[in-house]
């Protein structure tokens, strides 16, 4: 078989651990050929195409990033743009594709393989840990780690000046980052998309915080929400998946409680840093797995599937389901966590 492989949406730390183990076993195990379609689905809409073999993918494991570069292109809001991808595939002699990708990614992907017959097998990936049917996605644990390096060392110089520092970490609508790299950073206050927050109460928190002598951290996902206001953005633009881009929240809270408490509080926001760099062990290790579980499913003709993590197996759940809606914060989890606020 030849197979066409693409990465689409934003970048994260695993990709090219998954282009890598799809060839490494689909050409030793399989003899399949691949050709990498570059630049997420604007590679299958106008033909760009990067060579995918053994030499190709050798020493990339721990690169971040994808060699095949990214982007957030929606063929299905291209004119005539499903026609053109399937023209491109039949062009280079794909048989099958797989789309390595998020809730958007993987849309398309669940698209074109229940309306229109293309075979494509999903693999999930994204920063955010949002997509339904796995357990986990690969790219999460990289971006909690660096989110959790950063909150530790922040402690350090909130303490020195007895300011508060709020730390706002991505995650789009879904509080996975914040709630992991919280908790673990041992923050004093997690906001998430999932639960409004009340901006009164989180004053009260950073109050008690100062009374015993210690500098409180907020962690806050770029999502969160209080409960009298509305979604802080950066522009009203919005992208082909028609989505807004977020950030903003951390220099709102950090100037209400300044207005609210008297006290000095500072924002960082670590946004594209938490995509950037190699990837951890743990996303090497998932990421090579899905590739292989991958590859496999392409080979037995499972098409409109996606590979998905369920404990430590890797299964096979439809594509459909898998970007049904989207994977949030389970408010018993985002319990467990209040009781450190304060």
């Amino acid at each position: 078989m030849r197979v066409g492989v693409l990465t689409g949406g934003g970048d994260c730390p695993g990709l090219n651990a998954v282009i890598r183990a799809l060839v490494r076993k689909g050409v030793q195990e399989y003899g399949h050929e691949f050709v990498g379609f570059r630049d997420g689905w604007r590679g299958p809409l106008e033909g760009h195409t990067k060579q995918l073999d053994i030499p190709a993918v050798r020493g990339i494991l721990p690169r971040g990033g994808t060699i095949l570069g990214s982007s957030r292109t929606n063929p299905l809001k291209v004119e005539d743009g499903v026609r053109k991808v399937k023209e491109n595939l039949a062009k280079h002699e794909v048989d099958a594709l797989v789309a390595i990708g998020g809730e958007d990614t993987l849309g398309v992907a669940a698209t074109l393989a229940d309306q229109y017959g293309v075979p494509c097998v999903g693999v999930p990936k994204t920063i955010d840990n949002d997509l339904s049917a796995t357990d986990y996605t690969f790219g999460f644990d990289t971006a909690v780690n660096i989110a959790t390096e950063a909150i530790d060392r922040l402690h350090t110089t909130a303490e020195s000046h007895m300011r508060v520092l709020v730390i706002e970490v991505m995650g789009r609508h879904a509080g996975w980052i914040a709630l992991h790299a919280g908790l673990a950073g041992g923050a004093n206050v997690i906001l998430i998309p999932e639960h409004r927050f009340d901006i009164d109460e989180v004053c009260g928190w950073v109050e008690s915080r100062f009374k015993v002598r210690y500098a409180p951290i907020i962690v806050v996902a770029e999502g969160a929400m209080p409960k009298d206001g509305e979604l802080v953005t950066k522009d009203g633009t919005l992208d082909s998946f028609g989505h807004v881009r977020l950030s903003g929240i951390g220099d709102w809270l950090a100037k209400e409680i300044e207005k609210r408490t008297g006290k000095e509080a500072r924002t960082t926001v670590l946004g594209h840093i938490q995509r950037g760099g190699t990837p951890s062990a743990f996303d090497r290790w998932l990421a090579t797995r899905f590739g292989l579980h991958a590859i496999d499913a392409v080979s037995d003709g499972d098409f409109g599937k996606m590979v998905a993590l369920r404990g430590t197996h890797i299964v096979r759940v439809p594509l459909s389901e898998a970007t049904a809606k989207l994977k949030t914060v389970d408010p018993a989890l985002y319990a467990e966590a209040g009781v450190f606020f304060g």
